[in-house]
């Protein structure tokens, strides 16, 4: 994001009101726009350059050009390290990499094996997004890297089958209900199991804490801007890392809730129409559609819940940060997404 960027001025945070729902739903719509995947390097380049120059005093107020180049860096560096997310990671890919497994998912007559293997695919994608989007002011280990992939694709795998497998198991209910159900178990599956996953693969900021800063006023902020000082972190809390992964996969569930309840119901209705019947080759692409509408609304409104850069009381963390608190005794830290 911009302000893994070189320069002392920061940019606007968005030019949307971050403080109210519908402002962090319309820049969430920016960072997860679909469009982004299409600059090349030159273009991200030039964007950084751009971001740059603003921060460095060079261009003194912000422009159409200048908002685009933002969105740009916004959806494509992570905010702590500068660097590119790995493409089919990034919140801008999100709908189209779980897309595409969804559709392995949905491929009519899987056996248990290929059950287990779409499964596996699914949480490992998880895997990969969780840990790209992460906070990284607490960095992984290679071998805590590979004991977390394999504790949360074993865990989410087994919940997501579990729950598969409930449902096949359940005599005492109509036709019709176990038609929905039949529906709705595995998108359930993945909601609980893909909400595990984050837990299970950013355990460590938990265990460790994240870095966290003092909230700035407008004079600070000027200060820091003439002196040339960056902003120092205040120390690691665990309590802040709690908050930010256990807002995160809340986020996962309340975009997967949409997705996993609405397709499944409508598709169940359109079943019953005539042209579906008539053409059942039909069903797996109109599910997809379903699908793949659902999701483009939900993710912004999902990834919105809870800001990214989080504000909190300093008194709600460990004691050594309770006289640390800047403006209004608040701090902040990078939540991830």
């Amino acid at each position: 994001m911009s302000a893994s960027l070189p320069g002392n001025r920061d940019l606007p945070a968005s030019k949307y009101d971050l403080s109210i729902y519908w402002g962090r739903v319309r820049q969430s719509a920016d960072i997860a726009d679909p469009r982004t995947l299409f600059v090349s390097s030159s273009g991200l380049e030039n964007a950084k350059k751009l971001v740059s120059q603003y921060k460095m005093g060079e261009i003194k107020t912000m422009t159409p050009e200048l908002w685009q180049a933002k969105k740009v860096v916004d959806s494509t560096l992570h905010p702590d390290t500068g660097q590119p997310v790995f493409l089919p990671f990034r919140m801008s890919c999100f709908v189209i990499s779980n897309l595409v497994v969804t559709a392995g998912m949905l491929t009519p007559g899987l056996q248990t094996t290929g059950t287990l293997l779409w499964q596996i695919t699914n949480q490992s994608l998880n895997v990969a997004i969780n840990s790209a989007n992460a906070n990284k002011s607490t960095p992984l280990s290679t071998e805590t890297m590979v004991k977390s992939y394999f504790l949360a694709v074993s865990a989410s795998c087994s919940v997501a089958l579990g729950l598969n497998a409930l449902v096949s198991r359940l005599k005492r209910i109509s036709p019709g209900t176990k038609l929905i159900l039949s529906r709705l178990v595995p998108f359930a599956a993945v909601a609980s199991a893909g909400a595990l996953n984050v837990f299970l693969m950013r355990g460590e900021e938990i265990r460790r804490g994240i870095d966290v800063f003092p909230v700035l006023s407008e004079e600070e902020k000027e200060k820091k801007e003439k002196n040339g000082e960056e902003v120092k972190s205040l120390g690691k809390s665990k309590k802040a890392a709690t908050l930010a992964v256990g807002e995160t996969a809340l986020s996962r569930v309340l975009n997967s809730t949409p997705v996993m309840a609405i397709p499944p119901l409508i598709l169940v209705q359109l079943q019953k129409q005539e042209w579906l019947k008539r053409r059942p080759k039909l069903t797996l692409p109109v599910n997809l559609g379903l699908i793949l509408t659902t999701s483009i609304f939900a993710l912004p409104l999902a990834l919105a819940a809870f800001p990214q850069r989080q504000a909190v009381s300093a008194s709600s963390l460990e004691p050594e940060f309770w006289d640390k608190g800047g403006q209004d005794g608040r701090v902040e830290f990078n939540r991830g997404i």
